[in-house]
C-alpha cells in the first residue's frame, strides 16, 4: 500500500505550487475542486541497481499518494464549515506536509510562519473537538446505563477534549494506548504526525531566519522541517529527468524537492524499504523499522505472516557487490533469520513460509 500524504496550509501558502513540485502534476488554483490528488514514485537508486542485475520483467517501487485540499481559512472547521468538510479528504494520512509560507504575499502581507502554524493547529483541533463531542454522544447513553467500555471510551475521548480546548493538538497529548484505541475510529487529524515544509521565495537562502522560526513548533513534535522554493522546483519538475541535475545544482541542491520531502516523510514515520527481487520482478515493499520479520513478510502477503517459517537475507550492498543472488550464496553472503529478525533498510529477502491448509 502507498504511503499516504495530506498536503495542508492556510490560504496563500504556496501549497498547490509545493504539490506540483513533488508531483509534476500541474495543478491550477483552486476553482471549485475540493481536491487535487496524485501518486509518485518514491525516489530509490538501489531499484535502478538492481533492475540493471537481474533484467526483472516487471518493476514494482514504491508509491507515495498525496492529496492537496484548498488552504484552511480561519474559522472555516466551526460546525458546518466547509474546512471540515475537506479535512476528510486528508482523514485517511500517514502524515500531514503543513506547507508554512516564508515568503512576501503579492499584498505585500508579511509572513509570520508561528501564527501560521497556530492557526492551522486551531482548525484541526476544533474539527478534532466536533468529532469527539460526536463520539461522545453516541456512546454515553450506553455508558450511563453501565457498559464498562462504553464508559471507559467516554473518559477517553473526554479527556482528549479538554486537552484540544486547552489548544493541544491530539499528536502532542502522549496518549497512552488505551486513549488512542479509544479514539481510533474519530481518525483525528491533529492526531496525526506533522512534517513542515518551508515554502521560500525565488532565491532566498533555505536556512534563512523564516525557515529558523519553524524549528520551534518543530521541536514540540520532534518533526523535521523541509525548506524548499516551491516555484522554483515546480518548474524544474516539469523538465526532461535528464535536465534536472543541473538546475538543482544551480540552487545548490542535491536532491530534488520531492526526494527530500519523500525521505523526510520515511523519517517521520519510521519507514523502511526492502525489496524481493529476482528475473520475474523487482518489488520494494514498506514497513516500519523495527518491524520483525514475519509483519514485514505480511506486507508482501498476509499468508507469509501467518505460515513464517525463516527469511532468507541478503544486504543490498552485499548483492550489489558480488553481481547477483547466487554469487552472494557463494561468497557466504546470505543470512537465514527467524521470527526475532528485525528488517532492515535495504534487505533483500526471500521468504520461506508454509502455507495455510
Amino acid at each position: 500500500m502507498a504511503l499516504r500524504c495530506g498536503l495542508v496550509g492556510v490560504p496563500g501558502c504556496g501549497k498547490t505550487t509545493v504539490f506540483n513540485a513533488l508531483t509534476a502534476a500541474g495543478a491550477s488554483v483552486f476553482d471549485g475542486a475540493e481536491m487535487h490528488r496524485a501518486t509518485v514514485e518514491v525516489p530509490d537508486p538501489r531499484v535502478e541497481q538492481l533492475v540493471d542485475l537481474f533484467r526483472p520483467k516487471k518493476i514494482v517501487p514504491s508509491t507515495l499518494d498525496i492529496v492537496d485540499i484548498p488552504g484552511l481559512e480561519e474559522g472555516s472547521t466551526a460546525e458546518g464549515g466547509r474546512g471540515s468538510k475537506l479535512l476528510t479528504h486528508v482523514k485517511e494520512a500517514d502524515v500531514l506536509i503543513h506547507v508554512v509560507r516564508c515568503f512576501d504575499a503579492p499584498t505585500g502581507d508579511a509572513p509570520d510562519p508561528i501564527h501560521d502554524v497556530e492557526l492551522l493547529d486551531l482548525e484541526l483541533m476544533a474539527a478534532d473537538a466536533q468529532t469527539l463531542e460526536k463520539k461522545i454522544a453516541r456512546r454515553a447513553k450506553r455508558a450511563r446505563a453501565g457498559d464498562k467500555d462504553a464508559l471507559r471510551e467516554v473518559e477517553d475521548c473526554q479527556r482528549v477534549l479538554d486537552r484540544l480546548h486547552d489548544g493541544v493538538p491530539a499528536r502532542r497529548q502522549e496518549l497512552t494506548p488505551q486513549e488512542r484505541a479509544s479514539v481510533f475510529e474519530c481518525t483525528l487529524v491533529s492526531l496525526k504526525p506533522v512534517l513542515y515544509v518551508a515554502n521560500v521565495s525565488h532565491g532566498e537562502a533555505l536556512d534563512g531566519p523564516l525557515v529558523r522560526a519553524l524549528a520551534e513548533p518543530a521541536g514540540q513534535e520532534r518533526a523535521e522541517v523541509v525548506a524548499i522554493s516551491g516555484s522554483d522546483e515546480a518548474e524544474i519538475s516539469e523538465l526532461p529527468p535528464e535536465d534536472r541535475g543541473e538546475f538543482l545544482a544551480e540552487l545548490g541542491l542535491g536532491e530534488a524537492a520531492a526526494a527530500r520531502v519523500i525521505h523526510a516523510a520515511y523519517r517521520e514515520l519510521g519507514l523502511v524499504d526492502f525489496f524481493t527481487a529476482g528475473e520475474r520482478e523487482v518489488h520494494v515493499w514498506t514497513c516500519r523499522e523495527g518491524d520483525p520479520a514475519p509483519v514485514a513478510a505480511g506486507k508482501i502477503h498476509t499468508e507469509m505472516e501467518a505460515g513464517f517459517i525463516r527469511l532468507e537475507v541478503i544486504p543490498f550492498d552485499a548483492m550489489i557487490e558480488h553481481g547477483g543472488e547466487q554469487q552472494a550464496i557463494a561468497a557466504d553472503a546470505r543470512r537465514l533469520e527467524g521470527k526475532g529478525y528485525r528488517v532492515q533498510d535495504g534487505d533483500v529477502v526471500v521468504v520461506r513460509f508454509s502455507p495455510p491448509r
